[in-house]
């Protein structure tokens, strides 16, 4: 899912109201829609008027955001208020009136919920906004109110065009010594990347052969260093040489980076106070949770309701000295062609002073999934992925260290969609049973801003089309797997189907749906994220009957001597 799609739509209006998206308001009229439907139904729900539910909803963000909430509230509240008194409000016919929302020429007109009955859009609206000179003036009184902060406050310039120059190159945006790891959580700092444990030395970074058997200091930052007082020989020899250290790298998508919006921030039986407390730090993880994912996950969370496990978890469990090395690559819209030209050249390891790395290849949609309205002529074809693959693997024989391995996945059957959720309310209906997934697929679809249009479609005769072309583009993954004859790796392919996941959960006894994220319908669930990373597992066992990893005897010895080795 692209980022600035997720930001638009759940960051609420006040930080959408500059950038209008792709037609008729796109992402914009979408963020702007759900939100006065969820204040809506916060006023039904507290028996209040809207405009003091839109202020309620203002006092659940965090304070730094409030002020601009209200004054967003204020801006908009004679419109609001207008529409009720005529008896013409709905969330959509707001979001026109605003401006947020327009019928572009050619374009269809699209809403969420049924128009006022008896009467039209354009005869809802004339009664608000009477001329076009007043459309134009409303226009530019909600454009100013949404200003890019950036360019509101000058002094600010400067800081803004770093952090956008990072961000763009999917590197952590505080890194003193410009080795791609960092010692901050967010702005892909240390939920993507393991811990620097010192970031003014770009010799020390997770990963790294140890230095001098690490006996002054801890080089590659697993918490193991120091001299056995008995022997004198360094720790790191004694306790990690017995095993080889392979690092996790993940190079994939907003699926691989396990892109997750909370359901209570848009159901509003569920939603309350505190309940956008951790909205900071999930726009600078571009809502993204890979500490949490099936790839890199190493910790659990009270925000979701099921455990972590993954590949690099399993790793440590296996051998603590592989304690922190792991990168997850996962960028949200990332396809075959943008790995190739920016995302892979973030990878952080070096042939000859870093540890060798299990590198997982895993594009598991995006290169047939689009909002174009002309979806399938965006679709990436077999030739072009499986060259963007071939020049991928041709960049990893230049920077993995041998002994390394590659394992590239299979594009999903994104078919399981639409055929699990069409008929399901989703979260944004749950007071009032009154917006079904396929409604809200038709109308992000009408927008042209849905993550999959192909998949996420009504259309089934398109999202048979599309699996189609998924089914091609793993064939020209795997045919150029068998081709491909590398220096520094072996490589694999793994067929991804998470209906396998899914058929597994429903004979144990759960539901299809709890492995699908129930507010954008589209990636996998933390539950599936658990599940997966089990299937992927078993997997790697069937690739590499000896383990790819080796469990290290000196394990318990690490935890007596080191604790937690410096945690996360």
């Amino acid at each position: 899912m692209n980022a600035r799609y997720a930001i638009l739509l759940f960051s609420l209006c006040l930080l959408t109201i500059g950038v209008r998206g792709d037609v008729n308001g796109g992402s914009t009229c979408a963020g702007c829609t759900l939100v006065v439907s969820l204040a809506q139904q916060i006023g039904e729900m507290n028996n209040e008027p809207i405009i003091e539910a839109m202020q309620r909803l203002c006092g659940f963000l965090p304070s730094s955001y409030q002020p601009a909430c209200k004054m967003f509230v204020t801006e908009v509240e004679p419109v609001v208020q207008r529409l009720i008194d005529e008896k013409l409000f709905t969330p959509d016919v707001a979001c026109h009136a605003l401006t947020l929302c327009s019928v572009d020429p050619d374009q269809k007109q699209c809403h969420l919920y049924p128009l006022p009955a008896g009467t039209g859009l354009a005869t809802s609206l004339s009664r608000v906004l009477s001329s076009g000179k007043a459309r134009e003036a409303r226009a530019r009184k909600m454009q100013k109110l949404g200003s890019d902060i950036c360019d509101y406050f000058p002094v600010l310039k400067e800081i803004c065009q770093f952090v956008y120059e990072r961000v763009d190159d999917h590197d952590p945006v505080m890194d003193a010594d410009v080795d791609r790891f960092s010692v901050i959580e967010t702005l892909r700092g240390t939920h993507f990347r393991g811990r620097d444990c010192d970031d003014t030395d770009p010799s020390i970074h997770p990963g790294a052969k140890p230095i001098d058997g690490d006996r002054q200091r801890d080089s590659n930052c697993n918490g193991i260093y120091g001299v056995d007082p008995k022997s004198g020989s360094p720790y790191e020899e004694l306790l990690c040489n017995s095993t080889t250290q392979l690092g996790m790298i993940l190079l994939g998508d907003s699926a691989g980076a396990h892109f997750h919006i909370p359901e209570n921030w848009v159901s509003a039986p569920d939603i309350s106070l505190g309940a956008f407390e951790i909205l900071p730090q999930v726009l600078a993880d571009e809502f993204d949770w890979p500490y949490l994912s099936a790839m890199t996950g190493y910790k659990n969370s009270s925000l979701v309701k099921w455990p972590t496990d993954s590949t690099y978890y399993k790793f440590w469990q296996m051998d603590h000295c592989n304690h922190r090395d792991y990168q997850n690559l996962g960028v949200n819209g990332a396809r075959s062609s943008a790995m190739n030209s920016t995302i892979q050249y973030s990878m952080a390891r070096d042939q000859k002073l870093d540890h060798p790395a299990l590198v997982v290849y895993s594009l598991i949609g995006n290169d047939v999934c689009n909002g174009h309205a002309d979806t399938i002529a965006h679709m990436t074809t077999p030739e072009v992925m499986r060259a963007n693959f071939h020049s991928t693997l041709q960049f990893l024989d230049t920077r993995l260290p041998p002994g390394s391995h590659v394992i590239a996945t299979g594009v999903a059957d994104g078919r399981i969609l639409f055929n699990t959720l069409h008929d399901h309310i989703h979260p944004i209906g749950k007071l009032r049973s009154d917006v079904t997934y396929e409604q809200l697929y038709d109308y992000l679809d009408c927008l042209q801003i849905s993550p999959c249009t192909g998949w996420m479609s009504s259309n089934e005769t398109l999202r048979n089309l599309t699996s189609e072309r998924a089914a091609d583009l793993s064939k020209a993954i795997e045919a150029e797997v068998h081709a491909y004859k590398s220096k520094n790796f072996d490589v694999h392919f793994v067929r991804f189907d998470i209906q396998d996941v899914m058929k597994k959960w429903v004979k144990e006894g759960g539901k299809a749906e709890d492995l699908i994220e129930p507010v954008d319908g589209f990636h996998p669930s933390q539950l599936a994220n658990f599940l997966m990373a089990q299937q992927f597992w078993e997997d790697f066992e069937g690739i590499y009957p000896q383990g790819i990893v080796k469990r290290n005897p000196h394990n318990d010895q690490i935890r007596q001597l080191f604790g937690d080795q410096g945690g996360y």
